[in-house]
C-alpha cells in the first residue's frame, strides 16, 4: 500500500488522530487557522533556470487534495494507515492555496516570469498546467523523514489533450517532529518537488 492509500484509508474512516509534539525556532503570528497557533510558510526555491521550449502562455491551476490535506494543519504519518496533525504549528494558508502561491513563484524565479499566470488572472492561455497533492506529510514511524508528492499533467487548452504527465516525489530528513524542523523539512523537500515540475513544464510549452 504506497503513502497516498495509507492517507486516504483513514481519512475516509475519520480515523484520524492529533499528535501533540513541542514547538521550537521562531514562527510568525499570521492569518490562517488559529490565532493562537504559530505559523510557518513555505519558500520558493531560486538560483536556477528553466528552458523554455517554445512561446506559448501557461496558467497555473489551483491543485486539488483530499481533505486531510486541504487545510493549514500540517499532517504527521505516525503509523501506516494513520493521519495525524501538528498541534503546535500551522501553515500561513490552506496548503493548496500556498502551495499554488509558491509554484508560480518558482516559475518566476526560473526566468519564465513572462509566460506564466496563475489561473483566473485574465490571460489567454496556450497551456494549462493541473497538480494534485497526493502527499505532503511528515512521516515518523521509519525515521523522520517530510515526503511530498505531486502528480502534474500540461493541458493543451486549445485542444483538450493532455500532453504530459508525471508523479514528482521528494524526501528530506528531519531531526525532530517540532513545528520547526516539520516545516523545514517540508520546505526542502517541496523545493526540490517546485524545481522539477518548473523545468519539466518549461519544457513542454
Amino acid at each position: 500500500m504506497n503513502g497516498y492509500e495509507r492517507l486516504l484509508r483513514p481519512a475516509r474512516n475519520a480515523a484520524a488522530v492529533v499528535l501533540a509534539v513541542s514547538l521550537g525556532g521562531c514562527a510568525a503570528l499570521l492569518g490562517g487557522g488559529s490565532k493562537a497557533v504559530p505559523t510557518f510558510d513555505l519558500s520558493a526555491p531560486s538560483g536556477f533556470t528553466a528552458s523554455r521550449a517554445g512561446r506559448g502562455q501557461l496558467v497555473v491551476g489551483g491543485p486539488t487534495a483530499l481533505a486531510v490535506f486541504d487545510t493549514e494543519r500540517i499532517v504527521v504519518e505516525p503509523a501506516p494507515g494513520q493521519v495525524a496533525y501538528l498541534s503546535d504549528a500551522q501553515w500561513s494558508d490552506r496548503l493548496p492555496a500556498l502551495f499554488q502561491a509558491r509554484l508560480l513563484e518558482s516559475f518566476e524565479n526560473g526566468n519564465r516570469a513572462r509566460s506564466v499566470a496563475r489561473a483566473g488572472a485574465g490571460v489567454t492561455a496556450d497551456y494549462s498546467l493541473m497538480t494534485d497533492i497526493r502527499t505532503f506529510g511528515l512521516q515518523t514511524y521509519q525515521g523522520t523523514e517530510a515526503v511530498v508528492e505531486v502528480s502534474a499533467k500540461v493541458v493543451d487548452d486549445r485542444s483538450g489533450r493532455i500532453l504530459a504527465a508525471e508523479v514528482f516525489r521528494a524526501r528530506a530528513p528531519a531531526s525532530g517532529t517540532s513545528g520547526a524542523e516539520a516545516t523545514r523539512a517540508l520546505d526542502e523537500a517541496s523545493d526540490q518537488v517546485f524545481i522539477a515540475i518548473v523545468k519539466w513544464a518549461s519544457a513542454r510549452f
